[in-house]
């Protein structure tokens, strides 16, 4: 940044724009490796959004100036916040990348049978069958809620 409170340089503004994008673009691939470098990617793109966010000057240490020319604080603050959270998000995706790539020898997330049902679904251009209700108790494989259980009350003296 320009010293005097010009404000960002377009360098910097594009590569806000370039992390960003190639973040959200990672993010949204199957690969849990790809998925841990876009949030990665992304963190330090919103961190240094942040960053541009503040007002330049100096040092933001009482007594070293005049408190006119000092540097916005709060968004450092975030920034260390924000590097704190996306450490412990990367370690929880590493986490989670290893482990599906030692249980399966792959690190891509799976589609699921609801997920293959809606895509078979939009390619017919059809819509999934309303459940209507009207069935009996039994009749209905996805109701799966039996109903509040009765709790008996233990009286004193042993009577129920």
């Amino acid at each position: 940044m320009r010293t005097g409170g010009a404000g960002p340089t377009l360098v910097l503004v594009l590569a806000v724009g370039v992390l960003t994008g190639t973040g959200v673009t990672l993010l949204l691939e199957r690969s849990l490796t790809r998925i841990l470098l876009g949030v990665i990617l992304l963190g330090n793109g919103v961190n240094l959004l942040i960053l541009l966010g503040g007002r330049p000057g100096d040092a933001p240490v009482v007594g070293t100036g005049a408190p006119g020319d000092f540097s916005d604080p709060l968004p450092q603050a975030m920034i260390l916040t924000a590097i704190v959270i996306t450490f412990g998000l990367t370690a929880f995706l590493a986490a989670v990348a290893y482990r599906s790539w030692y249980l399966s020898g792959d690190d891509e997330v799976q589609d699921d049978l609801e997920d293959r049902q809606i895509v078979r679904l939009a390619e017919r251009n059809e819509i999934a069958s309303r459940d209507l209700g009207g069935e009996g108790p039994g009749d209905d494989p996805e109701q799966v809620d039996p109903g509040p259980a009765r709790r008996r009350l233990r009286r004193p003296g042993g009577a129920q």
